[in-house]
C-alpha cells in the first residue's frame, strides 16, 4: 500500500522522482561492489541437483558423470562397503559389459603415475578427498567430484584423507 503512496508521488513530484532514482542507483552500486562470484563448481552442483537419480538401481547402472549425485550411488553402494576399511585396497565390479566397467574402489593408497592408451577413465568420488594430476594440472577431488581422464595423459592419485569411496569407471569406445 505504501509503494502506491510513494508511486504515485514520484509521478507527480521530480524531486521526489530523482531522489528515488538517486537511491536506487545507489543500491545497485552497493550490489555491485559486494557482489560474490559463484565458484567453478555451482553450476555442476546445481545441475546436479536439478538430474539427480533418485535411486540407483545396481542391476541397471548409468555411467557416472559430472551430474551423477553422489548420495545416491553411495546409499545404493553401501551395504558393499567395508564396515571399516582395514585393508589397504577393496574393489567390488559394479556391472562391466563390453562398453564400461564400473568398479567400487575402497581405497588408502596412492595410485602411481600411468597412462591409458585404449580405455577412457573416470573417479567419481563418493567419500574422502584425493589430488589427482593429471598431465600439467592439479585437481582436489572430494565427494561429489567426478573427474575425466584423457587418453594418452599421465595421471595419478594422492589420497589426502584416511581413505577414499570411489567408483572407477573404464569404457571400452
Amino acid at each position: 500500500m505504501l509503494g502506491n503512496e510513494v508511486e504515485a508521488l514520484r509521478v507527480i513530484y521530480p524531486v521526489i522522482r530523482q531522489e528515488l532514482t538517486d537511491i536506487e542507483l545507489t543500491l545497485e552500486k552497493l550490489a555491485v561492489s559486494h557482489a560474490i562470484t559463484p565458484g567453478p563448481q555451482l553450476k555442476t552442483r546445481v545441475l546436479a541437483t536439478i538430474f539427480a537419480e533418485d535411486s540407483i538401481d545396481l542391476d541397471n547402472l548409468p555411467p557416472t558423470n559430472k551430474y551423477s549425485n553422489y548420495k545416491s550411488w553411495l546409499k545404493a553402494v553401501e551395504h558393499l562397503l567395508p564396515i571399516e576399511p582395514l585393508e589397504d585396497f577393496f574393489a567390488h565390479v559394479l556391472h562391466q559389459n563390453g562398453h564400461i566397467a564400473q568398479t567400487l574402489v575402497v581405497t588408502k593408497l596412492n595410485v602411481p603415475e600411468e597412462t591409458h592408451d585404449i580405455v577412457a577413465e573416470s573417479f567419481f568420488i563418493l567419500k574422502g578427498t584425493c589430488t589427482c594430476t593429471v598431465g600439467k594440472n592439479v585437481f582436489t577431488l572430494n565427494a561429489g567430484d567426478h573427474l575425466e581422464i584423457p587418453l594418452h595423459t599421465n595421471h595419478d592419485i594422492r589420497i589426502d584423507s584416511p581413505y577414499v569411496v570411489a567408483i572407477l569407471q573404464h569404457r571400452f569406445d
